[in-house]
This record gives C-alpha cells, structure tokens and sequence, in this order.
C-alpha cells in the first residue's frame, strides 16, 4: 500500500509541476504577449516602406540593406513603394501599422524633419507616432546645372540668375522634398528669383533636367554622379558642411560664396510606435551590421553617402534637433506649398 501510494504522490507531483510551469508560460504570454513574439522574431516577411519612387536615393538605399537583412535575418524582407507628397504618404501608412515590427519605413529628412514645418496638417507625428531603429546615413544634395547654361560656378550662377530674374526653373521630386527646400533656402540666401518646378520623383525630375526644361536641381548624389561623369550635367558645388568623398574637388555651397548655406539629406529606419524594444534593439544590430558591411560601405562611397549607424536613442535626439532647424528654415524663407 505504501509503495503504491508514494507512486501515485510522485505522479501526481509531476504533473503538477508541468501544469504549473504550462499555467505560468501560458500567464507570460498572455501578459506580455509582445515579449513572446519578439523572442522568435522574425516568423514572417518583414515590409520596408520606401514613400518615394522607384529609381531614387531612398529606394536605392532600402534595396541595398533589405537584401542583406534577408540574408541575416533568415525571413524576406520586401521593399515597397508608397510615394506621394513628398514622402509624407508612405510614412502615415507605417505611423498606422501593427506595432510589431513586420513594417518599417525608410524615412528622411522631408518626411521628418521638414514636413513638420510644411505641412499644417501632417497625419502624423514623427516622434509621437514612430520608435527610430537607426539613422543609417547621411548624403549631401548636390547643385548641378545643364551644361549649355554658361555657368561654371555658384558665383556665375547667383549673377545669371540675377541677371535673368524668373528664367531659371529648378526641378525638385514633389513638394516638400530636400531638393525643393534646399533651392528655396538658396534663393532667399542669394536673393535670386527661381521657378520651382515639382515632379513626382527622381526620374521624371532627371529627365527634364538632361532635356533642359529646367536648368538646375540640387539633387541626391546616387541619380546624378553618372550623368556628372559623363558630362550630360554639370556640378557646381555640395550642399552640405563637407565636401563630397564621390567628388573630391568639388566646393561646398558656403565655400562658393553662399555663408550659412548648409543643409543635407538623411535617412533613417523607423518602426510604428510602440514597437516592442526587443524588436527595436534585434533591428537596430541587423542594419548596423548590414551598415558595416564591406560592400554596402563600397557602394555607399561611391554614391556620396556618409554611413552613421546611430541606434535608437541617438537617432531620436537627432531627429529633435532636426526639426526646429527645419522649422526656422521655412519660416525665414517664407516657404509655401505650390
């Protein structure tokens, strides 16, 4: 009786056990169900919002790093295109996404930096409504001009322009992108008269700048650098504080003449807010890595591309700063939507 009684105790003890520790995992995945999915992360094809067109600086940049993350992260992760208004389309539909990491947006600094500013009603807040992964890179517009103008500097062009007053149009990729803003802040630098010309991405833009139906562009380096080397365009000077690696011998803006004339385009990864910090932080290591990488770095150089590869919380305090810079940007010089 005993023997058969201590067998049936231990039985008893055993499954009690199990259905404790089934009981307190099955309590932990109800309780902090975003913890339980980010353990296992990722099970399915992640999106990477591109809110640009085909062909661009941003597309080009999510093409790069989506095919190393799919190769590390052991699920596809897809590129898709949302343009429209300046980026601003693409990014609402990731603000508006599952908070759980399966999409994400390769935004910059028209959809979060400028929009802000320009529009006076954004539907969404770039830092109430997206968790910054990384701040991937940094690229310098460059200002170039068709090559039948007869200019061969900044100087020549800031007379030109003010010489012909109206006659020079400047293509940008919409409304509120970086190349509309950074031809407006020349303008009211040079206090010269432009046309701004809006077009619905890179390539249409491009077009029309080799055809000559706009004379001038401050365009990112990736669209313009072939036709640069091939002479179909001619580069005057790089928009930002640095000179360009792409263009060594090329003068920034303010070394050209143009004093406080500093601004450059960034691009960064964000996930819908609220994204679980284990999915965030599991993210941020992926794109460092793919960052680091010998052939992303290659192509990044040769494109005019300055790899940052900030996680998180330098990334959001970037953004913070960004802003309000953007915001007295557009106010000093009385920016309108056309």
């Amino acid at each position: 009786m005993f023997a058969f009684t201590h067998r049936s105790a231990a039985r008893w003890l055993q499954g009690a056990v199990v259905s404790v520790a089934c009981v307190s995992s099955s309590m932990v995945t109800a309780m902090y169900p975003a913890l339980a999915d980010a353990a296992d992360y990722p099970v399915r094809p992640v999106k990477l919002i591109s809110p640009w067109a085909a062909g661009g600086a941003n597309d080009i940049f999510c093409r790069a790093l989506a095919q190393k993350l799919t190769e590390s992260m052991g699920q596809p992760v897809v590129v898709e295109n949302r343009p429209g208004a300046a980026g601003t389309i693409g990014s609402d539909m990731a603000a508006k996404a599952p908070a759980d990491g399966y999409t994400l947006v390769m935004g910059s600094s028209p959809t979060h930096s400028i929009a802000p500013g320009l529009y006076p009603k954004l539907p969404y807040d770039p830092l109430r409504d997206f968790t910054p992964v990384t701040l991937a890179a940094v690229v310098p517009n460059i200002l170039v001009v068709h090559p039948s103008l007869p200019i061969h500097s900044v100087q020549e062009l800031i007379a030109y322009a003010q010489a012909h007053p109206g006659k020079l149009n400047f293509s940008s990729t919409g409304n509120g992108s970086s190349q509309h803003l950074f031809g407006e802040l020349f303008k009211y630098l040079t206090k010269t008269d432009l046309v701004h010309v809006p077009y619905k991405g890179t390539a249409p833009a491009l077009n029309d700048l080799l055809a000559n139906n706009v004379q001038m562009a401050f365009e990112n380096p990736p669209a313009l650098l072939p036709h640069i080397q091939a002479g179909r365009l001619r580069a005057l000077a790089v928009a930002g504080s640095k000179r360009s690696a792409s263009l060594p011998d090329l003068p920034t803006v303010a070394e050209a003449g143009v004093p406080g004339y500093d601004v450059s385009v960034w691009f960064g990864v964000f996930a819908p807010a609220g994204t679980p910090r284990p999915i965030i932080d599991r993210l941020n290591r992926e794109f460092q890595s793919a960052l680091a990488s010998p052939d992303i770095k290659t192509r990044m150089d040769g494109f005019g591309a300055e790899i940052v590869g900030q996680g998180p919380d330098g990334f959001d305090a970037y953004l913070r700063a960004e802003i309000p810079k953007w915001a007295s940007i557009i106010k000093a010089a009385n920016v309108k939507i056309d």
